[in-house]
């Protein structure tokens, strides 16, 4: 089978592309995978670090909020950039250049020695994951389309996949006493592999590219201001999970550090089997559903192990919160990508659609830890944390926005 696509020159359309081979996509679909389970695997080695990072630099959960402040802000500036580079070069050019960034990024972390270096290092690295981050993410909305099928709870999965052996790799590391330089560089070397491998291997860049627009930036429809919102309180449920997960472990149920991964390790593999049923269960109930669902879960679990205390309470709220968040980002992703296509193309480019969608979700991220941070000191980080289980519940409710849109 082959598939026929030919560039339009009226900009109002999407500028499709040239004959593409089955061959060609499978290639270019293994070479996705590469780069969403890169950037799972650099978060889950950084969040196993975190506390480390905590106790060498003598910082406060206030002060660890404000640098987990700083990367969120390095993810927040990288999107508007990575979604304008994406339509003018090809989303494959981007997710290369992002995913060299992390490579350079990652020993930089690592060799942070006091706390202002860690927090401008950390900037750096969000800035990295994040351009590498929408690039692959509208790479994937391109090889939906072609594929004429939903693949990217798939992708999303294959990040958790990323996550949850970064995590693991990095709390084994951390519980063998090795440094964090050391951990970093070692990474970055098996990265240089992977790109070297996954470069050739994407659609062209002509597969999405968009001709720059010369008239005034229209204002964004409403409908991705929903699904950014539905996004960010997920990325604060997916952000606490990480950054917390392990700092209350340790500081308040008095783990070792291996045992301090294994909330996120549960809340990574509840993530990685959810995402990929996700595809399969959004065809058969539809989109809303799931996210109604999903918050409900969500919300409820995380408060029930909150409610219970102890490291078995938090590895049950941990695990339902990754059950019930499993599908919200990448659902949201590939529906601002297929609505830009068919809806809206030539007023917005899917990587800008992606682009939006992530700069409201990632808010979350921005927020959320230093807010995190902040309540924790004045009411304990275990009852703070009831913060992104309320966040839930919202989402369930906000989930009528999608199932009346499906109707």
């Amino acid at each position: 089978m082959r598939i026929h696509c030919k560039r339009v020159p009226n900009s109002k359309r999407i500028p499709y592309y040239r004959t593409v081979s089955d061959s060609e996509l499978t290639r270019a679909r293994l070479a996705t995978t590469l780069a969403f389970m890169m950037n799972g695997f650099s978060v889950g080695v950084l969040v196993s670090q975190l506390p480390d990072y905590k106790f060498h630099l003598k910082i406060s959960n206030g002060a660890l909020g404000m640098a987990l402040f700083l990367l969120a802000a390095g993810v927040l500036t990288a999107l508007g950039p990575s979604g304008r580079w994406s339509a003018k070069h090809g989303s494959a050019r981007v997710t290369i250049l992002g995913s060299l960034s992390i490579i350079l990024a990652m020993p930089l972390v690592g060799l942070s020695f006091n706390y202002l270096t860690f927090c401008i290092t950390l900037y750096l690295f969000g800035y990295s994951i994040a351009l590498q981050d929408v690039a692959m993410n509208t790479h994937a909305v391109t090889l939906e389309q072609r594929f004429k099928r939903r693949v990217m709870s798939t992708f999303h999965a294959l990040y958790s996949v990323g996550a949850l052996a970064g995590s693991a790799i990095g709390g084994l590391m951390a519980q063998g006493h090795i440094k964090e330089i050391f951990q970093e560089c070692s990474v970055s070397i098996l990265f240089i592999v992977v790109l070297y491998f996954m470069k050739s291997r994407f659609l062209p860049a002509s597969s999405d590219q968009q001709e720059p627009r010369k008239h005034k930036r229209p204002k964004r429809p409403t409908i991705f201001w929903v699904m950014g919102l539905l996004g960010m309180s997920a990325s604060i449920g997916e952000g606490s999970a990480g950054d917390w997960g392990g700092v209350l472990a340790r500081t308040t149920f008095h783990t070792s550090p291996f045992i301090g991964t294994l909330p996120y390790i549960c809340f990574s593999i509840t993530m990685v089997t959810g995402r990929f049923l996700g595809d399969r269960l959004a065809h058969k109930f539809g989109p809303g559903q799931l996210l109604f669902f999903g918050g409900l879960i969500a919300g409820s679990g995380l408060a029930t192990g909150l409610l219970i205390g102890g490291i078995g309470g938090e590895i049950f709220g941990w695990t339902l919160l990754g059950m019930g968040m499993c599908i919200v980002i990448p659902m949201i992703y590939s529906e601002a990508g297929t609505i830009a296509i068919h809806k809206f193309s030539g007023t917005i480019a899917p990587s800008e659609a992606v682009a939006t969608v992530s700069g409201i979700s990632y808010f979350g991220f921005v927020v959320g830890p230093p807010i995190m941070g902040y309540i924790s000191e004045a009411i304990t980080l275990r009852w703070a944390m009831l913060v992104p289980a309320a966040l839930g519940l919202a989402l369930a409710a906000g989930s009528r926005y999608v199932i009346r849109q499906e109707r």
